[in-house]
């Protein structure tokens, strides 16, 4: 043995060879490290396998789902006429409202109408008790007749002075002074008749007529009462054929809607009821205020209607179609078919046939012109007649197998002609005011 070996072994008393404790330690971390290192790796790779069944799992299981048909419910696409027409909530007003009062005073005699009956123009509708009237005219009356007979009895006294004054008899201030008489005599007989005319107004005061035609109201003051001149409130009357409705409009529609009726001059107006489902009545647009609400920013309008059926009753709500314009072949797709892309872009879930011969879904994307409720108008999109999903779109992708059934529902549409579409509120699509409308950017 070297002296190299001595140095690194030694004999135990017993004649053993043993190796320094340092040796034993590095082996003893080696193996450790080993160990980990197997250990490390074996959960990798499960993890690894892990990873990989699981994909193989989803990939199993949307190759199910896409071999699986989905199924929806499709809507023809519709190329028809359509109007275009602006919405707004409008109030009804009587086209003339008077709230009649009595123009002198006096006890009330019993009415001469029935509550909410119609009256025409110049009837007489109550009365005040002419007995105080009736004695003041004839008071003037016999008031102008004691003139009349004292201007008589000047102008005689007149001629019979200027006839001496001819004569030389009577002096010319004598015959001034006579002349003087008599024009005071004509001018009381003006003043008297006057007070007659006067008395004869106050006396035909006492009988109350209508102003205008229309439809009377509950009486507001018993017959009985003492009334005051132009201050109790008699009895309202309101007109109803015709009859009015105001609303207003977002500012940015009233540009087009004030050029229209400067070239057209006749606006179709369309008043529907609170569920802006049932036509009430058919009107035409009369005029724009002259200055736009500061604190709204709305214009308000004034729409007139025949209402020969009285459908419009007075401070009815009611929703207004203003018809701006009828488009002859609009694309019309119900609004429930509308999506929209992670950008915003509006698309549609079109069905078609695939080279099996199988129903599949495409993306169509669409252009909104106009969108008012449960329909709307397209600019560009899928063909007339195709096949536009509105139920079960939530579950569909590109190339999906589907099972086709048509829609029952169909969006409620009024009678043709009357409107079906809302324009929006400004040109760059934002919503306008209650319209909620969308517009081609």
């Amino acid at each position: 043995m070297s002296i190299q070996d001595a140095t690194e072994v030694h004999y135990s008393a017993t004649g053993n060879l043993h190796h320094p404790p340092s040796r034993k330690r590095t082996w003893v971390r080696i193996l450790v490290y080993l160990a980990l290192a197997s250990a490390l790796g074996f959960i990798g790779w499960r993890i690894h396998q892990n990873q990989k069944q699981a994909a193989a799992n989803s990939a199993s299981q949307a190759a199910a789902l896409m071999s699986r048909p989905v199924p929806v419910q499709v809507v023809a696409a519709e190329q028809k006429p359509m109007p275009v027409y602006l919405t707004a909530l409008g109030t009804v007003t009587p086209y003339m409202s008077v709230t009649v009062k009595a123009r002198v005073s006096g006890e009330l005699l019993p009415v001469k109408f029935t509550e909410g009956q119609e009256v025409r123009q110049g009837q007489t509708i109550m009365e005040i008790d002419p007995k105080p009237y009736q004695a003041a005219l004839d008071q003037a009356k016999g008031t102008l007749a004691h003139d009349e007979a004292l201007l008589n009895n000047a102008k005689a006294e007149f001629a019979r002075y200027k006839a001496l004054y001819a004569a030389g008899v009577v002096s010319k201030e004598t015959l001034d002074a006579d002349e003087a008489n008599m024009g005071q005599y004509q001018g009381a007989i003006a003043a008297d008749k006057a007070a007659v005319e006067n008395a004869q107004l106050q006396l035909s005061w006492c009988f109350i007529q209508s102003p205008i035609n229309g439809r009377i109201g509950l009486r507001l003051v018993d017959p009985g009462n003492i009334i005051s001149a132009n201050t109790t409130n008699l009895v309202i009357i309101n007109q109803f054929r015709p009859i009015a409705v105001y609303f207003t409009l977002p500012e940015n529609q009233l540009p087009q809607v004030l050029r229209k009726l400067a070239t057209d001059r006749r606006i179709p107006v369309d008043a529907y009821d609170r569920s802006d489902t049932h036509k009430l009545a058919s009107g035409q647009l009369l005029a724009a205020d002259n200055q736009i609400d500061t604190t709204t920013g709305t214009a308000r309008l004034k729409a007139v209607f025949d209402n020969g059926d009285e459908s419009l009753f007075p401070n009815q709500f009611v929703n207004i179609h203003l018809v701006l314009e009828n488009r002859p072949s609009a694309l019309v797709v119900p609004s429930a078919a509308l999506q929209t892309g992670l950008e915003g872009a509006s698309f549609v879930w079109v069905i078609e046939k695939n080279e099996q011969g199988r129903d599949v879904s495409r993306i169509q994307p669409v252009r909104v012109a106009l969108a008012e409720g449960q329909v709307t108008i397209l600019d560009s999109g899928p063909e007339a007649g195709a096949q536009i999903v509105v139920d079960g779109a939530d579950r569909l992708r590109p190339g999906q197998l589907v099972t086709v059934n048509m829609s029952n529902s169909h969006p409620q549409q009024p009678a043709a002609g009357n409107g079906l579409f809302t324009p929006p509120g400004g040109a760059n699509g934002q919503t306008g005011g209650r319209q909620g409308a969308k517009e081609k950017q």
